[in-house]
């Protein structure tokens, strides 16, 4: 992905809760397992960075690829009719939508670097990578469906939820800076109480004194 997003809030901890979704068949990867947890590793990562993006950074404004303009108009061009809200798996991995997709993703080959890799896709774009909201699909597939996502609207919903809790974030902050500043306003106001006090009985004493030194003085004479 070329865009690039400046954000360190983490994603809720949902990454963590799609690691069984992670687990594909063993043989899929020839049995070896080193290569299933890189794969899996690289997954959660590039899910990670995706969804840091869309919630710092409005995703209409968005350029997920060199060739954007293209998955675009050849997505809605094959699929113009798919809702992409929130997504039916079927529409995805049945065997007719699989024969619909193919000749799609087929056509980025060589195009877009490693477009049948596996990828991590949210079904309801409202929503993080929780388990049940993600399924696999080829990295061509995913890159066309944010893409219109994103272009749509759909994927701002994510966008103006964490902005939102960022700003309550905020208020909250800065309503705990203005307490202790009130507080220490109010304890200044009472240590100058407290001297001004300390000063009017220290004149108070001062009087007192200089009364029985002239009834001393008047009685001596």
């Amino acid at each position: 992905m070329e865009a690039t997003g400046g954000t360190d809030e983490p994603v809720s901890g949902e990454l963590a809760s799609v690691a069984h979704a992670l687990s594909l068949p063993a043989e899929s990867y020839g049995n070896d397992p080193d290569i299933e947890m890189a794969w899996a590793m690289r997954a959660m990562q590039h899910a990670e960075v995706y969804y840091k993006l869309i919630s710092s950074v409005d995703p209409q404004f968005l350029k997920l690829t060199k060739v954007d303009d293209q998955i675009y108009s050849e997505f809605r061009e094959n699929f113009e009719k798919l809702r992409i809200d929130i997504l039916d798996p079927e529409e995805l991995k049945s065997e007719s939508a699989k024969e619909k997709w193919r000749p799609f993703c087929l056509k980025f080959d060589g195009i877009v670097e490693d477009f049948n890799y596996g990828t991590l896709l949210r079904l309801d774009c409202s929503r993080g990578y929780t388990e049940e909201n993600t399924i696999f699909a080829p990295r061509i597939q995913f890159f066309a469906i944010e893409i219109a996502r994103n272009r749509e609207g759909y994927n701002k919903a994510v966008y103006i939820s964490v902005q939102d809790k960022e700003g309550e974030k905020g208020a909250d902050s800065g309503g705990e800076k203005e307490k202790g500043f009130n507080r220490e306003g109010e304890k200044e106001k009472t240590d100058k109480g407290g001297e001004k006090e300390k000063t009017d009985k220290g004149g108070e004493k001062e009087e007192e004194a200089d009364t029985e030194i002239n009834k001393s003085g008047e009685t001596a004479m």
